[in-house]
């Protein structure tokens, strides 16, 4: 018999072959978790997510294929949000029954979340194989996609693609290169100053490089600051993006009947990638809808819908051991090489360079 499913219940079981396992009681076989689980998630009604484009990571087909499986309707609330502003909804709507259940941010924004309280634990069955680097011990976020800082090119308007960060400083880039916004709110954004820095004398301990670097570009008139989207890299009005490669290579198969996307890894530094986190919220108006939304995507079939957007799923190195994932989806990926050789930052050096940005960006950067 499963126990009561009040908001912020913890007991946990471990499970041969499964990692911690929320909310279960002692005694109780996975299947009739789930099974329970199913059935309160169902009872609640609904499920509210917050800036999931679906052209980002593949959301769109994951959030369908959820309500189809589970017959649970989602509400996407702010779909072009930043991690910033997914964390602030959370505060604004706490109580409220349209507050999201659950978010997926940035690492800087997963941990200003948990230090401040936003967030409540839960482990799902596949906690184990979560890499140690990429959760918190605790359960309050947990990295659920990575990627590598790229450019996306729109060869129409660019002509040639940039192939180095030092090539964006030349003058047929003028008014071209632009990010997803601002490195303050934008987890893509950060990870693009955080990748500047390395190629420009910095390290993971020091990102000022990068900050200096876009104040560089912006001074020659190659910056632009506005907010890039999919469409507006499509449409030109943003030519070269610097983003995860993920959007950029999604980006270039959806639009190869309309316009030619070049997705470029950087070669004067080694790359630098990063993931994202999911999180449930303390104050989720549907928090067994929200666990259940967390065991899917960690699911193979999850995070299998997430490889096919090109993120690499959290979980990737265990499926390809394992077997879960098809080699027909393996063939259709970049080159493995640069991921091997991508450079992470830690939490502590995450917090630093949230910290720098936070002091020079905007006195720095002006375009």
């Amino acid at each position: 018999m499963i126990g009561d499913f009040t908001p912020g219940r913890r007991t946990v079981l471990k499970l041969a072959g499964a990692g911690a396992v929320g909310g279960l009681l002692p005694g109780v076989a996975e299947a009739t978790y789930r099974s329970a689980l199913i059935k309160a998630a169902k009872a609640a009604g609904g499920l509210n997510t917050i800036a999931l484009p679906p052209d980002w990571a593949n959301y769109g087909a994951i959030i369908s294929t959820f309500e189809k499986k589970y017959g649970i309707p989602i509400k996407n609330a702010a779909p072009d949000d930043t991690s910033a502003q997914e964390l602030q909804s959370i505060r604004s709507l706490k109580g409220q029954s349209r507050g999201p259940d659950v978010v997926d941010v940035g690492l800087a924004f997963a941990l200003n979340g948990a230090k401040e309280g936003l967030f409540r634990p839960y482990k799902v069955a596949t906690w184990s194989s979560i890499p140690a680097s990429m959760k918190d011990p605790s359960g309050l976020w947990y990295g659920d996609y990575f990627g590598l800082v790229s450019f996306g090119v729109n060869m129409s308007v660019a002509k040639v693609a940039p192939q180095t960060w030092a090539d964006l400083k030349k003058p047929n880039y003028k008014g071209m290169v632009a990010l997803n916004g601002s490195p303050l709110g934008a987890g893509a954004a950060f990870a693009a100053v955080f990748a500047a820095a390395l190629a420009n004398g910095g390290s993971l301990d020091n990102i000022m490089p990068g900050i200096e670097f876009f104040a560089d570009l912006a001074k020659r008139g190659n910056f632009d600051p506005s907010a890039a989207t999919s469409a507006s890299l499509v449409s030109g009005q943003t030519p070269v993006v610097v983003n995860w490669d993920y959007l950029n290579l999604a980006q270039a198969k959806g639009s190869k009947t309309m316009t030619k996307i070049d997705t470029v890894i950087p070669a004067d530094a080694k790359p630098y990638g990063a993931f994202y986190c999911q999180a449930i919220s303390k104050f989720a108006p549907h928090p067994k809808a929200a666990e259940l939304w967390q065991e899917f995507i960690y699911s193979d079939e999850g995070q299998l819908l997430y490889l096919k957007g090109f993120a690499h799923p959290a979980r990737f190195s265990e499926m390809v051991k394992s077997g879960a994932i098809p080699k027909s989806m393996l063939a259709e990926l970049p080159p493995a090489k640069p991921y091997g050789e991508a450079l992470f930052a830690t939490i502590e050096q995450t917090t630093k360079a949230q910290a720098a940005l936070t002091a020079s960006w905007t006195k720095m950067v002006r375009a």
